[in-house]
């Protein structure tokens, strides 16, 4: 049954990005909407006064009491399923949604499928990749979720769409218990958000949430079990398939390549004899393997929506990654110099490393709990030399000892942001020509700057000095 929100008493946790749209669209229901916030500072005693104007009550300081009469709670994204807010709201047999959830439920019955993506790393591009496939087949769509346009506005708005591209995260899916996707990908699973989660079994098990009634197909990487694991343990549609995508060749009901070729041994006749040409491995960019991975998940879930195979090579032709994503500054003394400040954990920092024959390596910053033995262990053939960085860089210092001993390492103490010009200066001592200067953190931003962009804005302006 559709749940009815004139006069019920809905309790939205968390202001932010989603909160707001979230506490209006409910007041706009004829809700009796309160807002409650862990935070106080200017940014939310604004917005506070914003709902407030609209007859909207926001409590500041306290998100962990539930307000009397609470018959819905509507949280953020980020907020742990361990606040005393919601344990009080379980105890007194209040559900709590998250803004994914509630967009799924105020759904129109004629609106558009959702072909969703979840995956440690990769999410963002997957779903920027495929949205440029859909349109280049000429549906409306949008990139929606975690990223872009607001779900709840794609889903409440005027605009009309045949199709949307959702990116959701591990917290978002864990909030958004009756979520039916048309199709979804898990593109990969490795230790993250395990703070949040608690574990690494229920981070998968959030992550796994996506496939479930999914209606055509569940997309999964070949190379990585757990995602397969999660599509057998899926209560899916009958008839919904498990389509798997691979960088060697592929075989029956999976997307793989062959000889530099992207190809559909699955949404095709007689997929044990035939294969379908859908790309040129030089239309992704950029080529690098994970990135082929990223290209052909999205070529999954648009080949299950019936794209036919020359809009996913148009699609791919037509996208740019986002900034600091493995992206290409300039090549100094036949040098390269690559940003990927965007790989803040080792699974991201490894797919980076493996693009490359040989790197000097920019890295470090906060480790948020992370070990990197792995990693060096891996990467150590391809290692020129590694320049590190920020709060935790003694942690890649130790694994580098262990793992590669002969790798040159340039310990840089300077936490200032004017480190990174240092840095770069240090690579560039270090390289020789056809090397590639990377800076593939491994690590969060935080302790030296605002966020991963200024990071690698921080890197590439650093380069432009160098090249000037």
């Amino acid at each position: 049954m559709p749940f009815e929100f004139q006069g019920k008493h809905v309790t939205v946790a968390g202001l932010g990005v989603s909160g707001v749209p979230a506490a209006k669209v409910l007041y706009g229901l004829g809700a009796r909407v309160t807002v409650v916030n862990d935070g106080a500072d200017e940014r939310a005693r604004a917005q506070a006064a914003e709902l407030e104007a609209l007859g909207i009550t926001v409590r500041l300081g306290d998100g962990d009491t539930l307000p009397d009469g609470t018959e819905l709670i509507v949280t953020a994204p980020g907020w742990k399923p361990t606040k005393p807010l919601f344990t009080a709201a379980g105890q007194a047999g209040v559900p709590v949604w998250g803004d994914v959830e509630l967009a799924w439920r105020l759904r129109r019955p004629d609106s558009a499928p959702w072909l969703a993506v979840t995956g440690t790393n990769g999410k963002t591009t997957t779903v920027q990749m495929l949205a440029s496939i859909l349109k280049a087949a000429g549906l409306r769509t949008a990139a929606v979720g975690n990223i872009g346009v607001s779900l709840l506005d794609a889903v409440t708005g005027d605009e009309e769409y045949d199709v949307l591209a959702v990116e959701l995260s591990s917290y978002q899916l864990h909030w958004a218990p009756s979520l039916r996707a048309h199709s979804a990908a898990v593109l990969n699973l490795a230790p993250d958000h395990l703070d949040w989660h608690g574990s690494m079994e229920a981070y998968a098990a959030d992550k796994g949430r996506i496939y479930e009634g999914n209606r055509v197909a569940c997309v999964y990487n070949v190379a990585d079990k757990a995602t397969e694991d999660l599509v057998r343990e899926a209560d899916v549609e009958e008839g919904c398939r498990a389509i798997g995508f691979t960088l060697g060749s592929p075989a029956p009901s999976q997307l793989g390549v062959v000889d530099g070729i992207l190809v559909d041994r699955a949404f095709v006749e007689n997929r044990h004899k035939n294969a379908q040409e859908l790309a040129e491995v030089s239309d992704v960019n950029p080529p690098a393997p994970h990135n082929i991975a990223n290209a052909l998940a999205a070529a999954a879930l648009a080949r299950a929506f019936g794209v036919p195979a020359a809009a996913v090579r148009d699609g791919l032709r037509a996208f740019t990654p986002d900034a600091h994503r493995i992206a290409h500054v300039a090549d100094v003394d036949g040098v390269a110099y690559v940003d990927d400040s965007k790989a803040t954990n080792t699974h991201a920092t490894e797919a980076s490393l493996a693009a490359y024959e040989s790197i000097v390596w920019i890295a470090g910053g906060l480790a948020k709990g992370a070990t990197f033995d792995e990693l060096v262990a891996g990467a150590a053939k391809r290692l020129r030399g590694a320049v590190l960085i920020g709060a935790d860089r003694a942690l890649i210092r130790e694994a580098l000892a262990r793992h590669a001993p002969e790798v040159p390492v340039v310990d840089l103490e300077r936490t200032d942001t004017g480190a990174m010009l240092q840095a770069v200066q240090e690579a560039r001592r270090l390289a020789r020509p056809g090397d590639t200067v990377l800076l593939a953190p491994a690590c969060a931003s935080m302790d030296m700057f605002t966020n991963y962009n200024q990071r690698g804005d921080a890197f590439a302006q650093a380069v432009r000095e160098l090249g000037a």
